[in-house]
């Protein structure tokens, strides 16, 4: 699998050379089911992706299969709920999985790497129009956001998301009965911070209560387009 993306990767121009030329941070959700028979190759993906700097990537796990026989242990109804909205934001009333939503906008359904690798390179081309900066003062984050849009500018949703780097399931039931699966960036948390409408710079302080990784996320309101991105390192 590792050999497999990094070829699709270079096919696409995103060696990692050129990868780290840039500071915007393309972000990538994956929308996954431990109760999904045809998700682990994209898992597997998104634990790739998820080593690249340039990118964010975040696993989110839904609810609706559990009623099969297992029910996942990273799911929330939350996240089922986002997706559906997402669907509902490009005019769809039905979602699959897997499922991965880049920069908020481009949806690619099942296992397809390629189209993954195009789209990333596709957003990499335009820088965001959110420039997002994150410092430290002492056991604090000071998280900034500034854009040069011209009014009328989207209405804009600040949110802070935690993950989990690596989980691994040892699944008993459902169609993956057996299997071992590896998750990676399993998202935990995923709160609204505040709104923003784009005049003056944002700002806002964060003091994190535990060791879980965060990233920074601006979005245009109703599931929109991802503005800018950052991590808390």
């Amino acid at each position: 699998m590792r050999l497999i993306l990094s070829f699709v990767l270079a096919c696409a121009g995103l060696t990692p050379a050129a990868m780290a030329q840039a500071d915007d941070l393309v972000v990538v959700e994956l929308f996954t089911s431990q109760g999904c028979s045809s998700c682990p190759p994209a898992d597997a993906l998104l634990g790739e992706l998820a080593q690249r700097e340039d990118i964010i990537a975040l696993s989110l796990h839904v609810d609706y299969w559990d009623y099969i026989g297992w029910a996942d242990t990273f799911a929330t109804p939350e996240y089922t709920a986002r997706q559906h909205a997402y669907g509902r934001a490009a005019g769809s009333t039905v979602v699959y999985t897997p499922q991965m939503v880049i920069g908020g906008v481009d949806h690619v359904v099942g296992y397809r790497p390629m189209d993954v690798a195009d789209l990333i390179m596709a957003h990499r081309a335009q820088a965001d129009p959110v420039s997002v900066s994150v410092t430290r003062q002492d056991d604090v984050y000071v998280i900034r956001a500034e854009t040069d849009m011209a009014p009328p500018r989207p209405e804009m949703v600040v949110q802070l998301v935690g993950y989990s780097p690596y989980e691994e399931v040892d699944i008993r039931r459902g169609e993956n009965a057996g299997r071992v699966v590896s998750y990676h960036n399993v998202v935990t948390s995923w709160q609204v911070m505040d709104e923003w409408d784009g005049a003056g710079t944002f700002q806002s302080r964060v003091r994190p209560q535990s060791e879980t990784p965060l990233v920074v996320i601006v979005q245009s309101a109703g599931h929109g387009a991802i503005l800018g991105a950052a991590r808390l390192n």
